[in-house]
């Protein structure tokens, strides 16, 4: 049985995940990253290896989770930031 606590973490793992979506959908279909900060996107993939560092030194899964998919996407926008500048 999922734990209300779990329940809370995977809702806001789903929504702070998702927000990345429409920036590396938007990124990617125009080739163009000039509305992208270099800096702050350093800083968030930085950020969410420490997040799922954490979540695996507590085994929190849905922290675990989400900072993996997370960590996907923001590479992705971080990529194309220094492919397309």
């Amino acid at each position: 049985m999922l734990q209300t606590t779990d329940l809370i973490g995977y809702i806001a793992a789903c929504l702070t995940t998702g927000a990345f979506i429409p920036q590396a959908w938007m990124t990617w279909r125009r080739k163009r990253a000039e509305g992208v900060s270099l800096g702050m996107y350093v800083l968030m993939v930085t950020g969410i290896f420490m997040w799922l560092t954490y979540g695996i030194l507590l085994q929190a899964w849905p922290v675990i989770i989400a900072n993996i998919i997370t960590m996907l996407l923001a590479l992705f926008i971080l990529g194309m930031k220094l492919i397309y500048k």
